[in-house]
This record gives structure tokens, C-alpha cells and sequence, in this order.
């Protein structure tokens, strides 16, 4: 049995599992099937994508028309104007073939710039409100990457009501002081708001040496069946955390075998270890390495 918790206020008791259906973007309708079928097997009843993850969207309509009820649906948009992500919001449903989302997220919400465009009166939150008012939502998050989105999303609660934040978290990431603070006070934000907190890139290796090449994950990934578990269990062990599994479909058997049984905390000795046997390093640094 996968683990559960209250998804922040919304009412619904998610698997803290969420599947990444980035992981469909590129897929064929049948592989896509059975994917989602893996995954409705395991338990899970929370499955998250966004207009932007190639055909996601499309490959869920199938699997939505008859499992819909059973799964908290989320999407995102990746648009900051009213008018652009009103508009995409629809295409989504029209997309899924659904009516409603229960969760629809502003994606990588992370430059001021944009932060200013999405905040403004005719921008994308006032228009994601809108929408959950004639109940095309109904209820509204925010995600991101890099070292700077934890305090982002500190403003962006002081700025609106969220009730979902998304953000990377894992050993290597949290080994950096100022990332550290900054979601250790995010998450103690949300305990007191009732804020769903998801968790991205839990078992990240580090960036490619071949970006160049096609790969299932813009990241590359561990692997190696063990180290997968700890890296799961380190999030899982914070009860107040989601843990949203990565694109590369191929260790969904893994991720949902590490989450199934006891969810122990392994050692920072154990987690120090495999940093040192697999090679991994942070996916930001504030610098180079803070884009994806």
C-alpha cells in the first residue's frame, strides 16, 4: 500500500506518490496505457502534467473517459497573461476530454519579471481565479525550479491564496545552506496555511554529460534499484511532503516498490555514500546551472 496524506485543505487524501505524467509526452498511446494502468494497479490516485509536456495530455484522454473519479487531476499552464492562460487552461480540458481539472498550476513561476506579468489585474492569477469561479478548477497551485523558486513561492503566498506549491527536493539540493533555509521556511509556511507541499526531482544524478542527446528525463536519474530507494525514502520520511515521480517512465517500478514498504529515513552517511559511488551533484547552483 502506497502512503496517503491530506493534500493540503483541498479535501482529497492523495497518494504521496503523484504520477509525472511528463513521463507520457512522448509515448505511444499504447505504451502510455500501459504506463497508467502500472500506476492505477500501484494505488496511486493523483496524476499531474501541464500543457507543455509534449503529448500528455492527449495520451491521459483515453484513461480519463473512464477512470476520471478516481484521480485528482492536475494541469499547469506556463502562459503569465490573463487571456493566454484562460486560453490554455481550456485546450487542456478539450485536450484530457474532461471538464473540470482539480488542480491547475502556474508553471516554473520563478523570474520577477514574470512574477509582475502573472500578479498584474489582467494577469494569469486573476484569470486562474476566474476560472475556478465558473468551476473549470478548483483549486489553484504554483510551481518551479532552481535555488531561487522556494523564496519565490514565499512571495507568491504572501501575494495569493495557493494551495499547492511545487518545488526540487532531494540530498544534494538540501546540502546547500541557503536552499536549506529557504525551504525549510517554505515548508513552515505551508503547515500553517494548510499548503500542499510537492516535491520534484527526488532521485536526480545530476545534469547529463550529453545534453545533446535524447534522453527520458532532462535530468539524468539514479538508477541502481537501491539508491532509487533511499533517495525515495528521503523525501517520503518528511510526512508533510509529495514526491512527484520523473519523466523517465522506465523506474516507475522502482519508485513505487521504494514507496510501498516502510518508509525508514536512511543515514546522511547512507545518502553521502551514494553521492559518492553514483557521482551526484546538484541540478542548481545559482549560476550556470539555474535554468533548465
Amino acid at each position: 500500500m502506497l502512503p496517503t496524506a491530506p493534500f493540503g485543505s483541498t479535501g482529497h487524501r492523495s497518494t504521496r506518490i503523484i504520477f509525472g505524467a511528463a513521463a507520457l509526452g512522448g509515448m505511444s498511446q499504447q505504451r502510455a496505457d500501459a504506463t497508467l494502468e502500472l500506476i492505477d494497479r500501484a494505488g496511486v490516485n493523483h496524476i499531474d502534467t501541464a500543457a507543455s509536456y509534449g503529448a500528455s495530455e492527449d495520451r491521459l484522454q483515453p484513461f480519463l473517459s473512464d477512470h476520471r473519479s478516481r484521480f485528482f487531476l492536475a494541469t499547469k499552464t506556463g502562459e503569465r497573461s490573463g487571456s493566454a492562460a484562460r486560453a490554455e487552461l481550456e485546450r487542456s480540458l478539450e485536450r484530457m476530454g474532461v471538464d473540470q481539472v482539480d488542480l491547475i498550476q502556474l508553471h516554473n513561476l520563478v523570474e520577477p519579471d514574470e512574477w509582475e506579468t502573472a500578479f498584474a489585474p489582467d494577469g494569469a492569477v486573476a484569470a486562474l481565479e476566474q476560472a475556478r469561479a465558473e468551476g473549470l478548477t478548483r483549486f489553484i497551485g504554483v510551481t518551479g525550479h532552481g535555488l531561487r523558486i522556494a523564496s519565490m513561492h514565499l512571495r507568491s503566498l504572501d501575494a495569493f491564496a495557493f494551495d499547492s506549491v511545487l518545488f526540487p527536493y532531494n540530498h544534494s539540493l538540501l546540502g546547500l545552506d541557503d536552499y536549506r533555509a529557504d525551504v525549510g521556511a517554505l515548508r513552515s509556511r505551508c503547515g500553517e496555511r494548510g499548503v500542499a507541499a510537492q516535491t520534484i526531482k527526488s532521485i536526480a544524478r545530476g545534469r547529463w554529460a550529453d545534453p545533446g542527446q535524447p534522453h527520458f528525463s532532462w535530468y539524468e536519474p539514479l538508477t541502481e534499484p537501491d539508491a532509487i530507494a533511499r533517495a525515495v525514502r528521503y523525501v517520503l520520511a518528511e510526512p508533510d511532503l509529495f514526491l512527484n515521480t520523473t519523466s523517465d517512465a522506465r523506474l516507475l517500478p522502482a519508485i513505487l516498490d521504494a514507496a510501498s514498504g516502510e518508509v525508514t529515513a536512511p543515514t546522511d552517511a547512507e545518502m553521502a555514500a551514494d553521492a559518492d559511488e553514483f557521482g551526484v551533484t546538484p541540478l542548481f547552483d545559482g549560476r550556470e546551472l539555474e535554468r533548465i
